[in-house]
Formats: structure tokens, C-alpha cells, sequence
């Protein structure tokens, strides 16, 4: 199981206001895109964000919304989580560890403090700079626990 972050949180004083120097409008469309994450608090696919936000704008097309998650990516307001068969997206942007259901993929924000005294060791131990973290935890939640066969 690979997973691939995009880390916002640890971009440091990097310009990520639209990257690249490059001037964007903050559109309806990307403002409807990105309200939708924020309301569904579930770290939602790209599909459930379209299907989310088709019913708040009947006319907004699949390759918007799609176009507008990477965008959103891309200058830091979003982070992008990958999971085995999808890419999931979360509005937290602040250091945090993920849980991830081992039957059916729902993921969930895991309140522990992030511990950049890893990062240094890591550092101290390597040639790398730079590094950061994430923290992903695999079980079962708790509606495919409770689908399980009693023993």
C-alpha cells in the first residue's frame, strides 16, 4: 500500500499564494470546490466532490472540478492524500496523522501532535534537509469491526 502526500504545512516561506507568479482569480467555481471539502469533512475523492458540488451548480463540469482540487493542491490550500485505488482530499492543512480502514478506505483525522523532533533525527542521520513527515494508521473502523463474524 503506497501513499503520497503533499505536505503544505512544511513548504516553509515558499510563495504559495498561486504559484509560479502567475496571477488566478479566485473563481465561484473553485470557491463552490473548495466549500465542498470543507463541508464534507470526509476526505472525499474527486467523484464525491463532483457529485457533491453538481448538486449546488447543475452546470459545473467534472474536468472543473478535477482542474480546480489541483489547483487548490498545488498553492497549499488543500492537502492531497493518496490511497490504494484513489486520491482523497482534506482542508486540514495543519501537521496531522491519518487513519485509514483496511476493508473499506474511509480515512480519518488521528489528533496527535506532530513530532518535528523526527524530522530532525531523520536529518541528523541522513544527507537529506528538508524533511518532514506523515503519519498514516491502518485498522478497522468501526462499522466493518462490527460486520466482522463473531468468533
Amino acid at each position: 500500500m503506497t501513499l503520497a502526500f503533499q505536505m503544505p504545512y512544511d513548504r516553509g516561506a515558499k510563495d504559495l499564494s498561486w504559484g509560479c507568479n502567475v496571477q488566478r482569480r479566485n473563481t465561484r467555481q473553485r470557491q463552490l470546490v473548495l466549500d465542498t471539502i470543507r463541508e464534507l469533512h470526509d476526505h472525499p475523492t474527486a467523484d464525491e466532490v463532483y457529485q457533491f458540488a453538481r448538486k449546488k451548480d447543475g452546470k459545473i463540469s467534472r474536468a472543473t472540478v478535477y482542474r480546480n482540487l489541483s489547483l487548490l493542491c498545488d498553492t497549499g490550500q488543500l492537502l492531497s492524500i493518496r490511497v490504494p485505488g484513489s486520491k482523497r482530499f482534506d482542508d486540514t492543512l495543519e501537521p496531522h496523522s491519518h487513519l485509514v480502514c483496511r476493508e473499506c478506505g474511509s480515512i480519518v483525522d488521528v489528533p496527535l501532535s506532530y513530532d518535528r523532533e523526527l524530522d530532525r533525527a531523520v536529518e541528523s542521520k541522513s544527507s537529506y534537509t528538508d524533511v518532514n513527515h506523515a503519519t498514516v494508521f491502518y485498522g478497522l473502523c468501526p462499522s466493518c469491526h462490527r460486520k466482522l463474524p463473531l468468533a
